[in-house]
C-alpha cells in the first residue's frame, strides 16, 4: 500500500515538472525574424474619393411693384430718421437711392425732387464727389425732359468740380455723358414729341 502511493506521488510530481517547465515565464522565447517595413508611406497610393461639388442655387429675386415700394418705403424710413437726428450726410445718400428707385420707374419728378435735396445736403456738407454724382444724374434727368441746356449746365459744373479735384475717372465719366447728350439730341427731341403727343391724344380719348 505504502509502495502504491509512494509510486502514485512520484508520478504526480514529475507530470507538475513537466508543466512548470512548459509554462515557465522566465524561460526564453524563440525570436521571429521583423516584418519588412514599408518603404512608401504616402497616402497617394490610396484611391482617393471624387465628392461632386454641390451646385449653389441663388435667389432670382423679382423686381415686383409690391417689392419696389417695400423697398421704397424702407429707404423713406431710414432718410427721415438721419433727417430728424441730424446725419445729414447719411440721409443725402439715402435721398440719391430714392432717386434712382424713381428713375429706374421714369418717375423723373420725384426723381429730379430727391436728387435737388441730395445735392443741396452734398454741397453743404462739402462731399465733392456725391455732388458730381448727383449733377450727373440730375443732367439725366433733365435729358428724360427735354430740358437739355440745363442738363447740359449740370454736366458742365460736374467737369469742372471734378477737374478742379484731380478726379479723372469723374472727368471721363462726365465727357462720356455730355458725348451722349450730343449725339442723341435730335433723336431725344423727336422721342419726347412723340410721348408728348401720345399723351395728350390719350387725355383727349378718355375727355
Amino acid at each position: 500500500m505504502r509502495i502504491t502511493l509512494l509510486v502514485l506521488l512520484c508520478s504526480l510530481s514529475l507530470s507538475a515538472s513537466a508543466q512548470w517547465y512548459k509554462y515557465n515565464p522566465f524561460k526564453k522565447h524563440e525570436r521571429y525574424p521583423q516584418l519588412a517595413l514599408l518603404k512608401d508611406h504616402s497616402i497617394k497610393r490610396l484611391p482617393v474619393a471624387q465628392i461632386a461639388k454641390p451646385k449653389i442655387m441663388y435667389a432670382q429675386i423679382e423686381r415686383t411693384p409690391y417689392a419696389l415700394f417695400l423697398m421704397e418705403a424702407s429707404v423713406m424710413k431710414t432718410a427721415q430718421h438721419n433727417m430728424r437726428f441730424r446725419v445729414y450726410n447719411s440721409a443725402s445718400y439715402n435721398f440719391s437711392d430714392l432717386a434712382q428707385m424713381y428713375l429706374k420707374q421714369n418717375r423723373l419728378s420725384e426723381a429730379k425732387w430727391y436728387l435737388l435735396q441730395s445735392l443741396q445736403i452734398s454741397r453743404q456738407q462739402n462731399d465733392s464727389r456725391h455732388t458730381i454724382t448727383n449733377l450727373i444724374n440730375l443732367a439725366a434727368v433733365k435729358t428724360g425732359y427735354g430740358d437739355f441746356p440745363q442738363a447740359k449746365q449740370d454736366l458742365i459744373e460736374a467737369r469742372t468740380l471734378a477737374s478742379s479735384l484731380g478726379l479723372s475717372m469723374d472727368v471721363a465719366a462726365v465727357d462720356k455723358q455730355m458725348r451722349y447728350l450730343e449725339e442723341n439730341k435730335t433723336r431725344l427731341k423727336t422721342e419726347i414729341r412723340y410721348a408728348e403727343t401720345a399723351d395728350s391724344d390719350g387725355n383727349s380719348a378718355i375727355k
